[in-house]
């Protein structure tokens, strides 16, 4: 009797394999265990959150050894911690500083930190995308849709080089025409260096929403020119708007040129919250700071209106700022305090918990207070999960201030810091504003810490830009249960 073989069942496809597949190009995939270059690299550029934190922590690693050589800075050198700390805060497009930027670097140094902001402003994980993309490197499926959730939120479904290409051009083009007249306007100004340098630094800072300077009084020596207050103010609205937004605009603005109508006919959700949030930020935070009052050297109508919408604009992650800040009433500064917290859009160089993310928060507060089921924004129902993240951020958010200001309260007990001082500093830091309420404009009230505060806002700092729920992603291992306890009610309220 002739036995027969059983025939070979296929094995399913699980994702695992769907994804090694995809990557493969054509040729059978080698073992897991064996990464080559190409390998490790996908297999970074799969995990998006191992990828942000990793490479901006070596991006400042690499730029605190660039400021640390001999040819960045003047007499006397600049130390380790305070090298980490320039070099944390250009990454993370803050602008905290604990050294004068104007005297104490070199033009070389001036440079590296130039292109600290504009790497980390555009984010790693673009230009990791874009390596990606011109060595045609294969994404997995899933690693492709992890990408572009992290570009873009809400149901665009954009390709990535188009993406890339778009985000490039449009960072280009508006720091070129806010160089040309930055530098127009620093012609009225001939007692300062008045360079391109200069006015690309600032461009550059400002599309980015960075707070350096290459004047040690930021830009309150500038305030008089419409020319460049005007453009700061641009160029730090379209920086924290988001690529999502700003590629929907400009589309539409180009059918409308063309005489063609755009092929969605309605504003997307994502766009409608980030332009209505961010316009009642603006104007409502200037109407407040006029209330509220500014500075004594704002002595007419004309100049309170322009600071005052200049400092609401700025307060939302920019960290220029035309007036000194030190001399602010409380008031103002526990406006800014909100405006900082806030911040700007997902997608863009902007921190803080995001427009989008108040939105979220404040159109659910509205449905339980209605006793109204789910959560509506502009006639569109939001899914539970969503609203469930926005609270989660918002919760982590406040936690982690909360323990950041007492750690600095406890570090710098010995210093007479009073305690608006140090929320402000620690929102700040979170949110990469780069605003400080240190009465010495030249620099931050980060200055006069101890090293171990230093260090604590330089981990602020990282938790800021990188978020929170990235960092936990990353860190954090994902707890699965397969049991659930009994319920049981407690009193609320």
């Amino acid at each position: 009797m002739i036995r027969r073989r059983p025939p070979r069942v296929k094995r399913a496809l699980y994702p695992r394999d769907v994804a090694g597949i995809l990557v493969a190009k054509g040729r059978r995939a080698g073992p897991p265990n064996r990464l080559g270059s190409g390998a490790l690299l996908r297999s970074l550029l799969n995990r998006p959150e191992f990828l942000l934190v990793g490479t901006f922590a070596v991006l400042i690693a690499s730029g605190t050894l660039l400021l640390r050589l001999p040819v960045a800075h003047a007499d006397p050198p600049v130390g380790w911690v305070d090298a980490l700390f320039t070099a944390t805060s250009a990454v993370c497009v803050t602008g905290l500083i604990t050294v004068d930027t104007e005297h104490t670097f070199t033009h070389f140094g001036k440079v590296v930190i130039l292109v600290l902001i504009q790497l980390g402003g555009l984010g790693i994980m673009t230009f990791g995308a874009l390596v990606a993309q011109l060595l045609h490197l294969r994404l997995s499926f899933s690693g492709h849709l992890a990408w572009q959730s992290s570009f873009f939120e809400g149901p665009a479904r954009l390709d990535l080089r188009r993406a890339l290409l778009g985000i490039f051009a449009l960072t280009f083009v508006f720091e070129a025409l806010g160089t040309i007249l930055i530098y127009w306007g620093l012609q009225s100004f001939p007692h300062r260096a008045n360079g391109w340098f200069e006015a690309a630094f600032l461009a550059v800072a400002a599309y980015c929403n960075a707070g350096f300077s290459v004047y040690s009084d930021n830009v309150v020596g500038l305030r008089d020119s419409p020319v460049i207050v005007g453009t700061l103010m641009t160029l730090i609205v379209i920086g924290g708007l988001g690529y999502l937004v700003l590629l929907e605009a400009l589309h539409r603005a180009w059918c409308r040129l063309r005489g063609r109508r755009p092929r969605v006919v309605v504003w997307t959700l994502h766009s409608k919250v980030v332009l209505a949030t961010s316009a009642l930020l603006v104007f409502g935070g200037a109407a407040a700071l006029l209330v509220t009052g500014l500075t004594p050297t704002e002595d007419t109508w004309g100049r309170r209106v322009v600071h005052a919408l200049f400092q609401s604009v700025t307060a939302r992650t920019a960290g220029f700022n035309t007036v000194d800040i030190g001399a602010l009433p409380l008031p103002s500064l526990l406006i800014l305090i909100g405006l900082m917290f806030i911040g700007g859009s997902p997608g863009s160089c902007a921190g803080g918990i995001k427009t989008t993310t108040a939105a979220v928060w404040s159109a659910r507060v509205r449905s339980r207070l209605t006793g109204r089921e789910g959560v509506r924004l502009f006639e569109r129902h939001i899914p539970p999960g969503l609203v469930r993240r926005a609270a989660l951020l918002l919760a982590v958010a406040g936690l982690w201030n909360m323990g950041g200001v007492l750690v600095l309260a406890i570090v710098e007990q010995s210093q007479a810091f009073r305690l608006e001082q140090l929320i402000f500093e620690q929102i700040s830091a979170f949110a990469t504003v780069g605003l400080s309420a240190h009465p010495d404009s030249t620099v931050s009230l980060s200055a006069r810490f101890s090293p171990w505060g230093k260090l604590c806002i330089v981990f602020t700092m990282f938790m800021g830009r990188v978020g929170p729920l990235t960092l936990a992603v990353a860190v954090l291992p994902r707890a699965r249960t397969l049991y659930r306890y009994p319920t049981e009610r407690v009193m609320i309220g």
